[in-house]
């Protein structure tokens, strides 16, 4: 892969999936201004690929040093020095620029029509500045500041195309980010041993059993949010059925793998390459993206 989009991270443009969740538990298709809907949800997708993706560049660009401390984060293009600062701030630019008039309606002549709640975006890039700048050295507030980014996806794709966002959504969309960043924060701690400081000092704060406890807070809140969902009587007035239950299998199963993987040290560091190269964790969710779909099509 070039470096430059290697830089980008697209196989990270899974978590921008997030902002598609709307569409699917928010019953779009049966609305008459459904069309509309999907082209502008199908723009908050590009354009959070396009930000995102400058996000990434500027968050190597500032760690960079640190980086070259990391076994894996060492190949990065800048870290190993196969990328220009210069390319890199070039890089990012184009895609702010892109990204940001996609959601300002500069591509509406397209079909990709301007977002209705474009402060998201600009509250994920000052989000992930601040991120970047200092605020990933507090610790706890680091990894809820990550699941505040995923929030902000799932609100892209409700509240920025006019559908009312679900409060379960966002609870079962908070405690899996908050599962997903506590798990990241422990394989670093395995991966990086007693030299994490260098790398990242917000290390030095966390212990593996007090991520082990957090790990498994978040993991049982998610199964407990979802399968309470599926169960609710709104849910099963809003799809027309009471067996969105049959999907709790998948998810329980999908992070008891993701944890599996993690404790093996294979996995946690990236929750967007563990899903596309394990073959357990791809039919889970495909299990479970199949169900969903069948249950509130048919």
């Amino acid at each position: 892969m070039h470096p430059l989009i290697r830089l980008l991270r697209p196989h990270q443009w899974l978590k921008n999936g997030f902002v598609l969740v709307g569409l699917l538990f928010g019953h779009v298709w049966e609305r008459s201004d459904a069309p509309g809907l999907f082209l502008q949800a199908l723009a908050a997708f590009i354009a959070f690929c396009l930000i995102s993706s400058a996000v990434y560049v500027i968050n190597d660009l500032i760690d960079r040093e640190r980086d070259r401390h990391h076994p894996d984060k060492r190949h990065r293009p800048l870290a190993s020095g196969r990328t220009s600062a210069r390319a890199a701030i070039a890089l990012a630019a184009i895609c702010l620029t892109l990204g940001f008039g996609l959601v300002g309606g500069l591509f509406a002549g397209l079909g990709l029509p301007a977002s209705r709640a474009p402060w998201l975006f600009v509250a994920y890039v000052l989000l992930n500045l601040g991120y970047s700048l200092g605020l990933k050295h507090v610790v706890i507030l680091d990894v809820f500041l990550i699941a505040a980014g995923f929030m902000l996806r799932i609100l892209a794709g409700t509240v920025g195309i006019g559908i009312a966002p679900s409060h379960w959504l966002l609870l079962c969309g908070l405690m899996l980010t908050l599962f997903l960043g506590f798990a990241k924060r422990r394989a670093e701690l395995g991966a990086l041993a007693h030299d994490g400081r260098h790398h990242r000092r917000v290390l030095d704060q966390y212990t593996a059993p007090m991520l082990d406890q957090f790990i498994t807070l978040s993991a049982a809140a998610t199964v407990i949010a979802y399968s309470l969902y599926t169960i609710s009587e709104e849910t099963i007035a809003l799809h027309g059925t009471p067996w969105l239950i049959a999907t709790v299998p998948c998810v329980a199963y999908g992070l008891l793998r993701y944890l599996q993987r993690l404790h093996l040290g294979r996995g946690g560091g990236d929750p967007a390459r563990d899903l596309l190269t394990d073959p357990h964790l791809l039919a889970a969710f495909s299990l479970w993206l199949g169900l969903v779909i069948w249950l509130l099509f048919r």
